[in-house]
């Protein structure tokens, strides 16, 4: 009876040691997988090393590169059961990105996040040209934007006849209703980009511009703005 016990100890301190060794040296690649984070539009054309200390090669977040990044799963995240993996790219001070991104229990999004994020092209013919962030957090709980906190300053990519956004826009990011929010402010607080982004990656981007100049409106009217009563519009609509 004695040996029984044994080996049924033995079996089960084999197969602690196995499951803590697969954790332990478990590839970055199969955490990304069974976290699911797809599901946020994460994906990468290469991911390396292991689930503590990897890198992941052109990370994608929907149509967005984040480039290069190193990454490793935050150990006390998992005792609140969340998987967390923390991010960063150092290249440069212009160059650099840090935060997370997170998985729970029916919630997903990013956490601390801060650095520029280029757009390139994702919000055209709005010449948003990249967001610099600090310290945002935003997550969505089921279909539904839970929470929003944090800082983001919009660089343009481009000017429109009479305005001047070298600047940018700024503002905090905020949850409505289901979607997240950016609304963003230039200095002037006569031109507005409000950002909308829902958990299935459509978005609606809606530039507003007040003027009383007639030489200004027919500029912007050019560029595709409409007018609203006093106000020029120009409404993009996509999913990331």
């Amino acid at each position: 009876m004695s040996g029984l016990h044994l080996s049924r100890r033995v079996r089960v301190a084999l197969i602690t040691v196995f499951a803590l060794g697969f954790l332990i040296f478990m590839p970055m690649r199969i955490a990304l997988g069974m976290a699911g984070l797809e599901r946020l539009g994460v994906a990468a054309r290469e991911v390396r090393g292991t689930v503590w200390s990897g890198s992941i090669d052109q990370l994608m977040l929907g149509t967005t590169s984040l480039g290069s990044v190193r990454a490793g799963l935050s150990p006390m995240s998992l005792l609140v059961g969340r998987a967390r993996f923390d991010i960063w790219r150092r290249s440069g001070a212009a160059d650099d990105l840090s935060g997370a991104l997170t998985v729970g229990f029916g919630r997903i999004g990013v956490d601390d996040v801060s650095g520029a994020v280029p757009l390139g092209r994702t919000f055209a013919p709005l010449p948003v040209g990249s967001l610099v962030m600090e310290d945002v957090s935003a997550y969505f709980s089921g279909q539904r934007c839970g929470h929003a906190e944090g800082r983001i300053r919009a660089q343009m990519a481009g000017q429109f006849p009479g305005l001047n956004l070298t600047q940018g826009l700024s503002g905090v990011a905020a949850c409505d209703g289901d979607a997240l929010l950016l609304p963003l402010v230039s200095q002037s607080g006569m031109e507005k980009v409000n950002l909308r982004i829902w958990r299935s990656g459509r978005y609606v981007a809606e530039m507003r511009v007040e003027t009383a100049d007639a030489a200004l409106g027919a500029a912007l009217a050019k560029a595709g703005f409409a007018d609203a009563g006093g106000v020029r519009v120009l409404k993009v609509e996509g999913t990331l």
